[in-house]
This record gives C-alpha cells, sequence and structure tokens, in this order.
C-alpha cells in the first residue's frame, strides 16, 4: 500500500485496504474491523465509531507489511486458480475441521450447560452455521465455481460463449453474499455470547480448545468470504461483462 493510499484513508473502504495488502487482515483481526462481509464501509468510520485511532492502526499495518516481504496478491492471480485455491484451502479447512468442532462445542454444552448457559446457546448457533456452510460449499462448488473456471475458459479461447441457465453470474453471486453476510451475523453472535472467546476460569480443555476452534474458524471464514466477495466475485462478474460484450 502506498503512502498516498495511506494518506487518503477516509476514501478507502475496509475491504480495499486488505485487497491491497492481504497481511492487514490480521491487524483489522485484532480490532474487530469486519473487512469482508462489512467491507465496503470506510475505514475511518468503522475506526471512529469502535474508538480507535485510525492513524495507529495505519501504522500496525504498516509494520506488518514491513515485517512481511513478498505477500501473496490474491488479486493478480487467474480466477480459475484463485478458485482452486479457496477450494482446497478455506473449504477443506470447513470440511475437515467443521464436524469436529461441533463435537466439542456440543460436549461443552452437556458438561458445562448448566453453570454456563451460554454454552448452549452457542451449540445451537454453530449447528446452524455448520448446516448452511456445507450447503453452501455445495453451490459454490457445483455451480458458481465451474461457471467462473468456464468463463475463464472462454477468454482463453478453449469453449465456446454461452448463457447460462441463471442468465447472468450476478444472480448465484448475489445469493452467495447473502449467505456470507448470515454466517458473519452468526459469528457476530457467538462472539458477542462468549465476550470475544474470553475463557472462564473453571473451563476444562474441551471448553477452552472449542473457544480456541471457534476463534479459528471465525478467522478463516473472515480471509474466506473477503477473497470471494471482495476479489474473485467483481472480477468475475467484470469478466463476464467482457465477454458478452465482444460477442454482440
Amino acid at each position: 500500500m502506498s503512502e498516498l493510499q495511506y494518506n487518503n484513508t477516509d476514501n478507502l473502504t475496509l475491504s480495499q485496504i486488505v485487497r491491497d495488502d492481504f497481511h492487514a487482515a490480521k491487524v483489522l483481526e485484532k480490532y474487530h474491523l469486519d473487512f469482508c462481509c462489512k467491507g465496503n464501509r470506510l475505514f475511518g468510520e468503522a475506526c471512529k465509531e469502535k474508538g480507535l485511532s485510525s492513524n495507529e492502526i495505519l501504522a500496525e499495518i504498516e509494520n506488518q507489511k514491513s515485517a512481511i516481504k513478498n505477500g501473496i496478491k490474491f488479486d493478480q492471480w487467474e480466477l480459475d486458480f484463485l478458485v482452486e485455491y479457496i477450494i482446497n484451502s478455506h473449504h477443506k479447512y470447513i470440511k475437515e475441521n467443521g464436524p469436529g468442532i461441533g463435537a466439542h462445542i456440543e460436549k461443552v454444552a452437556i458438561v458445562h450447560g448448566k453453570n454456563h448457559p451460554e454454552t448452549i446457546d452457542i451449540a445451537k448457533l454453530y449447528s446452524i452455521i455448520h448446516k448452511d456452510l456445507k450447503q453452501h460449499l455445495m453451490k459454490e462448488e457445483e455451480i458458481l465455481f465451474p461457471y467462473i473456471k468456464y468463463l475463464v475458459k472462454v477468454k482463453t479461447g478453449n469453449a465456446p460463449l454461452e448463457t447460462p441457465y441463471f442468465r447472468t453470474i450476478a444472480n448465484p453471486i448475489k445469493m452467495i453474499e447473502a449467505e456470507h453476510q448470515s454466517a458473519g451475523d452468526i459469528f457476530e453472535q457467538i462472539r458477542n455470547i462468549t465476550n470475544n472467546y474470553a475463557i472462564p476460569e473453571d473451563a476444562c480443555n474441551t471448553y477452552r480448545l472449542s473457544y480456541n476452534e471457534l476463534n479459528e474458524f471465525e478467522l478463516d471464514l473472515h480471509q474466506h468470504v473477503h477473497l470471494e466477495n471482495n476479489i474473485l466475485f467483481p472480477k468475475a462478474i467484470e469478466l463476464e461483462k467482457k465477454l458478452f460484450s465482444k460477442d454482440m
């Protein structure tokens, strides 16, 4: 991120800051600045609402940037490669870790629910989000992502251009983004219920583990949604428009 951009952050959204330097995500996560589902918010306004100093956070992002050289530039990847990365990294994470986290949360609710009734609410919320995400991943992997990869093939001359049955990619993307928002809202509820995953003094090992797992799951989901909402989807919409405009 250039100094010029840093000097004009009032006009930058949270998603733009992370899109320019993905490692800024770690700093924004630290201060609970949602750059994925609420990434269109202006950075300055988001900081002001939480009583944070935007200058101090920018300095921390700059330090983060200086500490990590040659950062991954997801916005420079080809869309089909980015799709495969999302599937093999973030989708795989949900599929491999989601069931185990659910089992731990259920165990905690059964054992500690009497003294910590919030654990029962957490178990219910996680059950909803895990079930929804399984359907969500299926929609992406069977409908949306194959079409994005198809658009790349059309671009490179390896496939003929045809109108999809959903007419335009903007339609499934709108549905997927709504599901992203729903998942983000549920995790925001969990974070509030747990007081930012604060572990009670009487927590057993499974209790501690489940809170740490929930925190990690949410952080991974934020990165996952950011890659889709703020990079993959806008570029796919733009590519489709260009391809069909040339065909007409």
